[in-house]
């Protein structure tokens, strides 16, 4: 046991005293351009198809128009196969080409606003205004990939 003991000790010290201590942007990684928005979501037991239905009618909507303007690369929906397990059992995800994609426009508001009638925005309102009977939001995150070299 004694050997075992100090053969991993000199193990992990050879590893720490030959392992880089951190790495370097640029040197050993890049930072992608893209920008992945991620809401996760805890939807209640048995209200996924129920939860997805008022997606469809708001959330899938607004973002399918806002690729079809250029102002968005992607958006995805993904749902765990272990629902109830976890902090969050669905992902709300939408890929911008980059940081710039971000920034308010009013000229691109104006064109959304163009296409998503005062019917959309008052049939949103109302679906969102009953999500919280079946979901609850867990958090948001604005993600970028790490690229190792």
């Amino acid at each position: 046991m004694k050997n075992i003991l100090i053969t991993l000790s000199f193990l992990v010290l050879s590893f720490a005293i030959n392992a880089k201590d951190r790495l370097e942007v640029y040197e050993d990684y890049d930072i992608g351009k893209e920008i992945m928005v991620v809401t996760t979501v805890k939807v209640d037991p048995n209200m996924g198809d129920v939860y997805l239905a008022g997606l469809k009618d708001s959330w899938v909507k607004a973002v399918k128009i806002q690729k079809e303007l250029g102002y968005i690369k992607d958006w995805k929906i993904y749902g765990s196969d272990m629902p109830n397990s976890g902090n969050f059992n669905m992902l709300l995800i939408v890929t911008f080409n980059n940081s710039a994609d971000l920034e308010p426009s009013k000229k691109k508001y104006d064109a959304f606003m163009k296409k998503w009638s005062e019917a959309d925005e008052k049939m949103s309102n109302e679906i969102s205004a009953k999500y919280p009977e079946v979901r609850t939001i867990t958090g948001e995150y604005q993600l970028r990939e790490i690229m190792m070299k």
